[in-house]
C-alpha cells in the first residue's frame, strides 16, 4: 500500500472495529494474553460527578488504559469506549490518560510506544471543566511524550469518531491511522449544523457528513497518514508499519508541516463539497470514488499527488 501501510484481512474475514467494544479492539489488535490493565474494573475508580445527574458510572470511566505487544514488540495503550457517555473526557479518564502518556515520559523501562485507540465526542458535558482540562493536559502530554522520544499513534475508527477535544488531541500525535467508519474533526456535524444552519450542513445527510469528515477524505486531504479497513487486523497492520516509520519531533518537522499545511489551504481552502476537494486532487471521478471499496480506495491514494507526506 502507498505510504507504507500495508492492506490487511478483509473486514469480512475480521472483526468490525466499529462495531466492536474498546477491549474488543485491544484483543483484536494485542498479541493473545499479553495485554495487562492498568487500574482495572475492580478497582472500582468511577467519576464522583455522575450521580449528581442521576446517571450510572462505569468502573473504568470509559477509559482502559494498560501495556501489552504486537508481534512482540511491546507497547502502552490507551483505548476508549464510545459507547459509554460518547467515550467523553472527563476528570477520571482524562487522568488515567495523562497518567499513562507521563509516565511513558518519565519511566525509561516502559515501551517507547503508546497506542491511542479513540472513540469520543470531545468533552463530556457534566464534567465540563473537568473534561476541558483534560484535554488540555492530554494534548501536553503528548507532546511532552513525543519530544521525550516516544512514539504515540492514534487510531481512529470507532462510532463517535473522534472530535471536539478528542480531534484536537488526534492532531497532536506522531501518526494517525484511520478507516472510513473513523471520522474526526474539531465540530461534529450536529454543532456544524447549530452553528450555520441545516441549509448549509444537514447532519442527517449521511453522505454529506462521511464526504467531509469520513477517514477516506481525511486520508486524501493529509488528515491522516494510514487508511485502512474496518477490522482489527487492518488497524494491527498498520500499528506495525507506522512504528517503524515515526517522524522525528524536531522544528525541521514542524516546520515541514506548515508548508504541507498553507499548500492544503491553497489548494483546496474554498471548495465547496466533498467532491471538489477530491476533483482538485486530481480524482478523474469524485462522485464515484465516494462508493469505491477500501481496497480501491488504497489503490486510488497510490495515484494521488501529495497524498504521501512525512510531516506531523
Amino acid at each position: 500500500m502507498h505510504d507504507g501501510f500495508p492492506s490487511a484481512v478483509p473486514a469480512s474475514f475480521a472483526p468490525s472495529w466499529f462495531l466492536s467494544t474498546a477491549r474488543e479492539r485491544i484483543r483484536g489488535l494485542l498479541d493473545p494474553g499479553s495485554f495487562t490493565e492498568f487500574l482495572p474494573p475492580e478497582e472500582r475508580i468511577v467519576s464522583p460527578h455522575l450521580a449528581l445527574f442521576d446517571l450510572p458510572a462505569a468502573f473504568d470511566d470509559g477509559m482502559v488504559i494498560g501495556r501489552g505487544r504486537v508481534a512482540g514488540r511491546e507497547v502502552l495503550l490507551a483505548a476508549q469506549e464510545g459507547q459509554f457517555m460518547g467515550g467523553t473526557f472527563a476528570e477520571v479518564s482524562g487522568a488515567k490518560l495523562v497518567g499513562l502518556l507521563r509516565a511513558a515520559r518519565d519511566d525509561a523501562t516502559l515501551p517507547r510506544t503508546v497506542l491511542l485507540l479513540v472513540d469520543s465526542g470531545g468533552v463530556r458535558l457534566q464534567e465540563a471543566n473537568a473534561g476541558e482540562l483534560a484535554v488540555a493536559e492530554t494534548m501536553r502530554a503528548v507532546v511532552e511524550a513525543r519530544a521525550a522520544g516516544i512514539a504515540v499513534i492514534a487510531l481512529v475508527g470507532g462510532r463517535a469518531g473522534a472530535f471536539g477535544g478528542a480531534g484536537l488531541t488526534v492532531a497532536t500525535c506522531s501518526r494517525i491511522v484511520i478507516s472510513e467508519e473513523g471520522r474526526t474533526g474539531v465540530s461534529g456535524p450536529e454543532v456544524i449544523e447549530t452553528n450555520v444552519g441545516v441549509e448549509e450542513f444537514d447532519s442527517r445527510d449521511k453522505a454529506l457528513v462521511w464526504s467531509v469528515t469520513g477517514g477516506r477524505t481525511r486520508r486524501l486531504t493529509g488528515g491522516a497518514d494510514g487508511y485502512v479497513e474496518d477490522s482489527a487486523a487492518a488497524f494491527r497492520a498498520a500499528v506495525l508499519a507506522s512504528m517503524d516509520r515515526i517522524p522525528p519531533f524536531s522544528l525541521a518537522t514542524l516546520e515541514a508541516e506548515g508548508v504541507r499545511l498553507a499548500a492544503r489551504l491553497e489548494t483546496l481552502g474554498d471548495a465547496g463539497s466533498g467532491a471538489e476537494l477530491w476533483s482538485r486532487l486530481g480524482i478523474a471521478d469524485p462522485a464515484a470514488a465516494r462508493d469505491l471499496a477500501d481496497r480501491d480506495v488504497l489503490a486510488l491514494l497510490r495515484t494521488v499527488k501529495g497524498a504521501d507526506h512525512d510531516a506531523r
